[in-house]
This record gives C-alpha cells, structure tokens and sequence, in this order.
C-alpha cells in the first residue's frame, strides 16, 4: 500500500511563511535571548543545529546572512519556549533560570540538556512540554 506524500505547508496553509527580513529580525532576538539564558557560545551554536564557529561568530558580529529554512524553525521554536517561560513565570529572570534548573519531569535533567541533544524534534517536545504546562493545548 501507497501513501500519497503531502509537503507540510500545503497541509497546513494557515502556516506564515517567514520571510527574509522577518528571519533576520529573529536571529537577532536569539542572540539576545541566548545572552539572557546565559548560553555558552557552544551551547548556542548546538540550539541552532550544529552552527559552524565561524558563522556564529559573524552573528554575534551582526552578519546574519542566509537563513535557511531549518534555522528559520528552531528560532520560532526557540521564541515558543522562551514565550512559554514568560507565561508561566511572572519575573523573567526565573524563566532564564529554569532552563538550566534539574527538573523531575525530564529525569532531573534541564530543558537546556533535553536541547542539547540536538535535534529540532527535543526543541519541539520542551515546547509541547511548556504550553502543556500553561494550559496552551
């Protein structure tokens, strides 16, 4: 048996597309984001899926440059959590910190190990995660 393949926009029409100048103004505010989190550059360059050091180090130089359409989901990703956070804890400084904090639910492990593992999938599960949380489903 055959599965028709359906590309994910044209399932789900209602999804913006992100366009160029949208996608450098939410590089920019990862970058501020990362430095409220208080990532070291490796740990930023892992959130951005395996970012080269030399074109993090342009970023936090202001060249963003191309952004290609992965990069473009795990910032969206990246300002859901972040949005989530700021939902569930009214001073914002306990959002940043949680992400580094043990939690029960992850196995006493962080939000900021889940996500460095790496893949879009853990950023997409602490999202579903966070929104869970504040009733968002």
């Amino acid at each position: 048996m055959q599965f028709a393949t359906i590309h994910p926009i044209a399932a789900r029409p209602d999804l913006p597309v992100i366009t160029d100048e949208e996608a450098a103004a939410l590089a920019r505010t990862t970058l501020n984001l990362f430095r409220a989190w208080g990532l070291a550059d490796s740990e930023a360059r892992v959130l951005l899926g395996g970012m080269a050091q030399r074109t993090w180090a342009r970023w936090k130089a202001g060249d963003i440059g191309r952004i290609d359409r992965d990069l473009r989901a795990r910032m969206a990703i990246l300002m859901g959590i972040h949005k989530a956070l700021r939902y569930l804890f009214t001073d914002p400084a306990r959002g940043y910190a949680w992400i580094r904090k043990p939690n029960e639910a992850f196995g006493g492990q962080s939000a900021l190990d889940i996500m460095m593992r790496g893949e879009i999938t853990d950023l997409i599960d602490l999202r579903a995660y966070l929104d869970a949380e504040r009733g968002a489903w």
